[in-house]
């Protein structure tokens, strides 16, 4: 009884973890802007899309070397000139059921915009809810955070139609409130929908 009950209680804190996982729009694994603790497992990789209201974002991560996580986005502007950013993520501590995970990155390495160094802390917790939170410097500087909620699949009519698991998710980046969610169609496949610094943005991603 003993061993089913931490099982449960494990499943109810982490069973969440890998749900959401996806690119952010800034690249690296996270939220809708903001980084999670995350990173790609050894030898897997995602590549990602979105549409802004002022651009289009390629996003493509990979995780060559245990914990280390690299990436590269990038931004097709409308109206000025493109950019890429380069980044690194670099998991330090494993989330377990009474600690959080933990990691370090940079993003826009090359300093195209603003190269922006933070660490970030991520913690699942009961009934499908996990926190993120980190501070740095760049964009972080005054801190970020971000509560996801995962809804796991739901029967709407019958045996047959099945809505698929998704993620609610808020966050503040430092600047802007942005909200949105993260809809995983099958294996992998992810699709993004909100609102990002009061403009609406989609996209779609992929991991494997």
């Amino acid at each position: 009884m003993k061993k089913i009950l931490i099982g449960i209680v494990c499943t109810m804190l982490l069973g969440t973890v890998g749900v959401a996982a996806a690119p952010s729009i800034h690249g690296s694994t996270g939220m809708i802007t903001t980084p999670s603790a995350d990173v790609l497992q050894k030898g897997d990789f995602s590549i990602g899309y979105y549409k802004l209201e002022d651009a289009r974002v390629g996003t493509f991560n990979m995780n060559i070397v245990k914990n280390v996580e690299i990436g590269v986005s990038n931004f097709n502007y409308d109206q000025r000139d493109n950019e890429t950013y380069f980044s690194a993520k670099w998991a330090l501590l494993p989330e377990t059921v009474v600690t959080p995970g933990l990691a370090i990155g940079v993003e826009d390495i090359g300093d195209e915009d603003e190269r922006s160094a933070y660490v970030v802390a991520s913690k699942a917790l009961p009934f499908g809810f996990r926190i993120h939170g980190g501070i740095g410097d760049g964009r972080y500087e005054k801190g970020f955070v971000a509560l996801e909620k995962t809804i796991n699949p739901l029967s709407i009519v019958g045996d047959n139609n099945t809505f698929p698991a998704t993620t609610l998710i808020a966050e503040y980046d430092g600047d802007n409130f942005n909200y949105g969610a993260r809809l995983s169609l099958v294996s992998g496949l992810k699709i993004d929908a909100g609102v990002r610094d009061h403009d609406f943005y989609f996209g779609a991603s992929f991991t494997y």
